[in-house]
């Protein structure tokens, strides 16, 4: 049986333009298997009432709520504030805490300033999570049926406490999800393809989540034969994948290509024009990327293109820098550099630049390797961001099928 559970974001900023929330979507991918499922999700000010009224409203209705941000030193960190309001409790100082973070600051050659000695503040009932990345500890209590845990919104202070403390008590109960990762495909496609097996397993039992060009399913079992069922479950959609399916679980498209060119021992090089390094970013995010990357070309003038990568003028004369012959010469201009496979990108990410020929979001994709070659051509939708996205993931997947096919 599933605990319902919500996540709270604190902080003004997470309102407007500044930061965006990633804290939740790590939560929910942890907690994914661990007896919890994340019925909801909000975000609101830096204002005592407002967290207050947000982790009250949540009593009875949840198991689990995390609150993200707010436990720092300063006058608009309420987080413990509106807590301790909305389960009518006090807040007291913890000596130990107090020291600690005076041994912290002295540590640095700073006097702790009187302000931050509310990071000593704990919850009466709380339970200290200790925060060996930062200097607000997280805070765990239980409130009748609902456990609160009070979490630092800096997203590795964040990481670190969840993944030590609070993990380790939720333990992912064995065969009970699976992730099927797909690339090079659209949701839609992915739904016609699996839609029939839904009668056998059950729609509930099936989530998909897309990310341009980048698809997700995520396959669910609970209850006596679990095992059994996600066993039956994944094999019947990884047949349905094909191709598409890249990895499971928590392999990324980028961990997917490197492992196979590590297998094959041929290294890459890229060569980027729209994208502006995001492939060679990608790649290099990647632990161990360096015993196959060697690097590449961020050749975003015509003249770049030409002296860089070698590709002819001509060609950009008579079929213009986004183009089938251009994005081949890059490609084969990344080669030069001394690698076996080579991947070149070639585009229009808006906003002008387009013409009727050649709108906004179309891109060129070359792939090279020893046994093969690859080109593709397509017009993305969405703005500036989303065209480099989706040109960087396609652009990583028609690589990683010209290396599975060669």
């Amino acid at each position: 049986m599933t605990t319902p559970a919500a996540f709270i974001a604190v902080g003004s900023e997470l309102l407007r333009t500044q930061r965006t929330d990633t804290n939740s979507l790590l939560a929910a991918r942890l907690l994914r298997g661990r007896g919890f499922r994340l019925v909801e999700k909000r975000c609101v000010e830096d204002d005592e009432a407002a967290v207050a009224e947000a982790v009250a409203s949540l009593a009875g209705r949840v198991g689990l709520v995390i609150v993200s941000g707010g436990l720092g030193p300063t006058a608009d960190d309420v987080t413990r504030e509106g807590v301790a309001r909305a389960l009518g409790v006090g807040i007291h100082r913890f000596p130990p805490l107090e020291e600690a973070l005076a041994a912290r600051y002295r540590a640095l050659g700073r006097e702790v300033p009187t302000f931050a000695l509310k990071m000593a503040d704990i919850i009466e009932g709380a339970e200290i999570l200790p925060n060996p990345r930062g200097t607000a500890p997280g805070q765990l209590l239980v409130s009748g049926d609902m456990t609160v845990v009070l979490l630092p919104g800096v997203p590795v202070e964040f990481e670190t406490i969840l993944t030590r403390h609070l993990l380790p008590r939720w333990p992912v109960e064995e065969g009970t999800v699976r992730v099927l990762r797909l690339a090079g495909v659209y949701e839609s496609q992915v739904e016609a393809r699996v839609a029939p097996l839904y009668e056998r397993f059950g729609r509930e039992h099936v989530t998909i989540l897309a990310s341009r060009g980048l698809v997700d399913l995520v396959l669910e079992a609970a209850g006596e034969g679990a095992c059994r069922r996600m066993s039956d479950m994944e094999e019947a959609f990884v047949a349905a994948a094909g191709a598409d399916l890249y990895g499971v679980d928590d392999v990324t498209l980028a961990g997917a290509l490197l492992a196979t060119l590590r297998q094959r021992g041929w290294r890459l090089a890229v060569a980027e024009s729209c994208t502006g390094g995001s492939v060679g970013a990608r790649v290099t995010a990647e632990a161990g990327a360096s015993e196959v990357f060697i690097g590449g070309v961020v050749a975003y003038s015509n003249a770049l293109k030409a002296q860089l990568l070698g590709v002819d003028p001509r060609l950009v004369e008579e079929h213009g820098a986004v183009s089938q012959p251009v994005a081949e010469a890059m490609a084969a201009g990344a080669l030069r550099l001394g690698a076996e496979c080579a991947v070149a990108v070639t585009g229009i990410a808006g906003p002008g630049g387009g013409s009727e020929a050649k709108p906004v979001g179309t891109v060129h994709l070359a792939a090279l390797t020893p046994t093969g070659r690859r080109h593709e051509v397509f017009t993305f939708p969405g703005d500036r961001a989303a065209v480099r996205e989706w040109a960087t993931n396609m652009a990583l997947d028609l690589l990683r099928r010209c290396v599975v096919g060669g």
